[in-house]
């Protein structure tokens, strides 16, 4: 490989987060390496004490958090992003606040609750309360979206990336997408075929 280009590693099965990067980098265009390594392996916790993933791995040193990550790998390669300062860029990084917020912090309760916390730990009667609030936070999105085809308008940008593994989350935790709006553009984005290589790995 040309020494010039930074050498990049994701740590992480593709069942997790790391699925994100793995998209994002598709969308790029750039090399790299895939170690499906689950969360607390030796691999993993070598890498991160929280053994937590994913872990991107630049010319040896580890980046940790997804979100970090996408936006790290957009600012660097100027694509799926606005430049820092801008107006549009503070408009899509409230997007992708929101979206951890509103979204993934309650996928990942309800992750928690289902099968990361030990068994005497767990309440899945708290499972009911996320499923309401995430399906209030999709008529809150529905009237924050632009005319599209993506989130912040007519460029994809890093919330994009989110959002759309978010809505793969919420299937498999049996979430329902209850605006007809949302479910279209998640239609459009798992169509991408960046996206359809990420899930091919």
């Amino acid at each position: 490989m040309d020494s010039t280009v930074p050498s990049y590693s994701v740590i992480g099965s593709g069942n997790s987060r790391a699925r994100r990067v793995l998209w994002m980098l598709e969308e790029l265009g750039l090399p790299y390496a895939h170690v499906p390594a689950p969360p607390q392996s030796q691999d993993v916790v070598a890498l991160n004490p929280a053994g937590k993933v994913p872990v991107l791995l630049v010319d040896g040193v580890p980046i940790t958090d997804s979100t970090a990550i996408l936006t790290f790998l957009a600012d660097r390669h100027g694509a799926l992003t606005h430049p820092a300062g801008t107006l549009e860029r503070a408009q899509q990084d409230s997007m992708t606040q929101f979206l951890l917020d509103e979204f993934d912090a309650a996928l990942w309760m309800a992750a928690r609750h289902s099968f990361v916390l030990p068994e005497a730990l767990r309440q899945s009667a708290i499972k009911d309360s996320l499923k309401w609030e995430v399906q209030r936070s999709q008529s809150t999105l529905v009237h924050r979206m632009g005319a599209g085809p993506f989130l912040m308008g007519g460029m994809m940008t890093v919330p994009d990336i989110i959002l759309t593994h978010c809505g793969d989350w919420a299937e498999v935790a049996h979430f329902p997408i209850t605006e007809p709006k949302l479910a279209d553009y998640l239609t459009r984005m798992r169509a991408r075929p960046a996206y359809l290589r990420s899930r091919a790995g």
